[in-house]
């Protein structure tokens, strides 16, 4: 059951995203947010014990269909990761099916969540941001009035009242995705689904009637299992303002005669430091304008654009430069005549806001001297 409920819950978060708008290239998130969500929960019949061993005929207890409100507070890192602590409450109405009344089931958790973010351009939605994340932490289950009455194995009537707290382990499984609002920066729609279990056994006290005197008892349940899908709302509390749109790239031109060319620009796919096949052209025309002037030196700097974190933008700008040099060499110029620097994003071709892809900054400068 729990199963058909994951897949068919999951089948209907797929679908909105891909129903989803075109919209700009969402942002990661960068810095503290808070979160708040709420939606069902379907929390899986649960096999139940009796401690005195007079219950027969039934071995579950039957729950419904329920309630959740969930709260988070977390960081994002910026290249997609998220930590968050999150805690949540769920109310289900329970049914052992002996001459019950109306009894309740709660359940509280406090979770510290993994959480990672997928660029939605990486399967043609701009603007959106699915995510999946794993959770680890704590979960309490509480008993309100659990009163139900039967006969034992002898005939004897019994009643038995429980309200009972025990908790333990609990872990979840957790997929989603994120609309970022435009019209407010750092403001954010999710919709998402959670798949949340405390596996061990849980066991409440409770109290025995059979006629004429109360007497101590037990009542354990087995492992709790609970699907739940939420929408909710996602706030950045340093979200920078939407960037301005990227440039349009320059008209191709004509290339200058090698000759007369002193400094070359090589452009990147955004987080890659593999050449192109144009990539490769410019390096060739570098290194043949190199044996038609005056070369005392060959200068090769790598850049990158501001998306990412700084530390590993400068190791990206390096691996670049490297890709050119080893390519001139390939061209026939001696590695002696070639200086390479990465300069990370520090000197932006195109100024822009952090974490806006801008093509024109993701480069290499071959530069003559």
């Amino acid at each position: 059951m729990n199963f058909r409920v994951a897949l068919l819950t999951a089948s209907v978060l797929s679908a909105c995203a891909l129903s989803a708008p075109t919209r700009a290239v969402a942002q990661p998130v960068t810095g503290p947010y808070v979160s708040l969500g709420a939606g069902v929960d379907y929390l899986i019949d649960q096999k139940f014990r009796d401690g005195t061993g007079v219950f027969t005929g039934r071995d579950h207890i039957s729950t419904n269909v329920g309630g959740i409100v969930s709260a988070a507070v977390g960081y994002g890192l910026g290249n997609g990761v998220r930590v968050e602590l999150q805690g949540d409450w769920m109310a289900n109405r329970v049914d052992i099916g002996l001459s019950t009344t109306s009894n309740y089931q709660q359940q509280y958790h406090g979770f510290v969540n993994a959480i990672y973010d997928f660029d939605g351009a990486m399967i043609g939605i701009p603007g959106l941001k699915p995510f999946v994340g794993v959770g680890g932490g704590y979960g309490q289950s509480h008993f309100s009035n659990l009163n139900f009455s039967g006969t034992d194995g002898a005939g004897n009537a019994f009643y038995q009242h429980t309200t009972g707290t025990d908790g333990d382990f609990a872990v979840q499984g957790i997929v989603g995705v994120a609309f970022d609002i435009d019209a407010l920066p750092g403001l954010a729609v999710t919709a998402e689904y959670r798949f949340i279990t405390t596996p061990t056994d849980r066991n409440y006290n409770a109290q025995l009637y059979d006629g004429t005197t109360f007497s101590g008892s037990r009542l354990k349940t087995e492992g709790q299992y609970n699907n739940a899908a939420l929408v909710g709302v996602r706030y950045a509390l340093f979200a920078a303002p939407p960037p301005p749109p990227p440039a349009q790239p320059p008209a191709a031109q004509a290339p200058m005669p090698p000759e007369m060319a002193r400094t070359y620009l090589v452009f990147f796919d955004w987080d890659r430091a593999d050449l192109t096949a144009r990539a490769r052209q410019i390096v060739a025309q570098a290194a043949a304008a190199s044996t038609h002037t005056q070369t005392t030196q060959i200068e090769v700097n790598g850049y990158t654009d501001l998306s990412g974190t700084a530390a590993y933008n400068q190791r990206l700008s390096v691996r670049r430069a490297e890709s050119v040099e080893s390519e001139l060499v390939r061209d026939g110029v001696s590695r002696s005549e070639i200086s390479i620097h990465g300069y990370g994003e520090t000197r932006p071709l195109v100024p822009t806001a952090k974490g806006v892809r801008e093509p024109q900054n993701r480069r290499v400068e071959i530069i003559l001297h």
